[in-house]
């Protein structure tokens, strides 16, 4: 008990547990890659368009910056109209937070406001640069100015014969540039960083406890800055929501699957017991043959003989009568003994190869005379040409009487027997088919059981005992009826491949 409950363990280890494990794993794992892939071309997405945007921005600002450098450059003597166009082009546009001309030594000598009039560049490291290389410079830090405005500065030179003789500062809002990307992604948390990995200004904040492993880092075209998209892999979440409810599914399946294999395994058992059964039966009755029939026989012999004395003795016909009752039923003794000897231990059979037409037509003659006293018409159909058997011919004309007189016996109004003979490439079938009574389908389950018989004097080893016969030479056996419809036997042995010679040889042999 204690063995059979540990088995019924590992079967639901591996018939349910493990399968439903590894497609829940399966299923994890595909809709993770495709969440975690959709989710990545959003970010993709995201950066692609805070790249553009920014990118146009800082080349707007740029472009408008050098325009305006190049106009100022007539005007630098006249200190009010430089203060009153970097007033009106602050004024026109937004992103500006203040505007200033600086000198060579990086004071102020005008702007928009008066806030940075006392302050010097002269340190800042994008002021430096574009003395040094002429070209308008984007600062790569925000700053921090009086009035508590964090801005990002942009100068341009003024140049007169290609020489700085000033320089235009613009300082543009990081709240200006924020408000736009909160605009284009509300939600999404976006660094900028200069190249020294150094933020330059943040939109949102970032989700809690991240690291450096989810951040994704997209560079910029028009300056040597990255864009920074912090990821949340809120789509774990989403994935393990999704497969724990797809967990039902497989739970359920495999549970089902494993009653249908619990069903089937017991089935098998089932049978395979009942199989044993059968077997146990033919072997004790097996023991009992050969312990005993040689004993039976010879009393039986002794009795047969003294009857036949007797009869020859009393020649009264009522004398005569008991006299035959009494040898039928000695002949119905040695035939049951006959039987229990072939349901026994298997003994050395005296085997050959035999063509079964010749089986056949040498038991025509009784089926013809039995099928006459039932008023049954017989019919029978062989092959052209040779099916040889290897099998023990006296056993396998016992079969074919026998089922043949069963199909003569449930013909009690007449009817018609056909006996049939096909040959295939490595079989031969033998169909035995009547049209009498029939069998029940209950009964049709028993009929190879050990004494179990409908008829009144039978002894239920008869089918047993053919079916026996014909397992020996290799072969099967079975029965299809219906009741008050009829019943067909189908026999099939495998066959013996000889040559024509030896077939002729064999029967001048016999």
């Amino acid at each position: 008990m204690r063995k059979n409950k540990k088995k019924q363990k590992w079967i639901y280890f591996w018939v349910v547990m493990v399968p439903c494990i590894l497609t829940i794993m399966l299923f994890y794992r595909i809709l993770l890659d495709n969440e975690r892939g959709n989710y990545h071309q959003h970010i993709e997405w995201i950066a692609s368009i805070h790249q553009n945007q920014i990118d146009q921005f800082i080349g707007e600002t740029i472009t408008g910056l050098n325009i305006l450098a190049f106009s100022l450059e007539p005007m630098l003597n006249d200190l009010d109209s430089v203060k009153m166009i970097l007033k009106k082009a602050a004024d026109q546009d937004p992103r500006y937070g203040g505007m200033y001309i600086l000198d060579l030594e990086g004071n102020v000598t005008t702007g928009t406001n008066d806030l940075l009039t006392h302050y010097n560049f002269r340190n800042m490291d994008y002021f430096q640069e574009v003395l040094s290389t002429k070209h308008t410079v984007v600062s790569n830090q925000q700053e921090k100015i009086k009035d508590n405005q964090h801005v990002i500065a942009v100068a341009s030179p003024i140049l007169s014969n290609n020489k700085v003789i000033a320089v235009l500062v613009a300082h543009i809002q990081v709240d200006y540039i924020r408000n736009i990307m909160k605009q284009l992604t509300p939600d999404q948390s976006i660094s900028i960083e200069n190249l020294k990995g150094e933020t330059i200004f943040t939109v949102n904040k970032p989700p809690k406890h991240n690291n450096t492993e989810n951040k994704i880092r997209y560079p910029l075209e028009q300056l040597p800055w990255n864009i920074v998209l912090t990821t949340d892999n809120r789509y774990d979440r989403e994935v393990i929501r999704s497969t724990i409810l797809f967990a039902i599914i497989p739970f359920i399946f495999f549970h089902i699957l494993f009653l249908v294999f619990k069903y089937f395994m017991l089935k098998r058992q089932t049978k395979m017991e009942r199989v044993q059964i059968e077997a146990q039966k033919l072997e004790l009755i097996g023991t009992l043959a050969a312990g005993i029939a040689h004993e039976i026989r010879n009393p039986l012999t002794g009795i047969k003989g003294l009857v036949q004395l007797l009869s020859e003795k009393y020649q009264d016909q009522k004398d005569r009568f008991y006299f035959s009752v009494i040898n039928k039923e000695i002949a119905r003794i040695n035939q049951i003994v006959s039987e229990f000897l072939i349901l026994g231990k298997p003994t050395v059979q005296k085997m050959s190869n035999t063509d079964i037409r010749d089986i056949i037509i040498d038991v025509n003659p009784l089926i013809y005379s039995e099928a006459n006293l039932y008023n049954v018409q017989y019919e029978y159909s062989l092959p052209e040409e040779p099916a040889m058997l290897y099998c023990t011919v006296d056993q396998m004309k016992q079969v074919i009487l026998n089922l043949t007189k069963n199909a003569l016996e449930a013909m009690q109004d007449g009817g018609i027997l056909r006996l049939t003979v096909t040959k295939a490439s490595r079989s031969c079938l033998i169909t035995i088919t009547d049209n009498g009574a029939g069998i029940s389908q209950e009964n049709l389950e028993k009929i190879f059981t050990p004494f179990f018989t409908s008829k009144e004097n039978g002894t239920g080893l008869g089918l047993v005992v053919c079916k026996r016969i014909i397992e020996s030479f290799g072969g099967e056996i079975a029965i299809e009826s219906k009741l008050k419809i009829g019943t067909q036997v189908r026999i099939t042995l495998p066959l013996k491949e000889e040559t024509k010679d030896a077939h002729i040889n064999d029967k001048k042999a016999r």
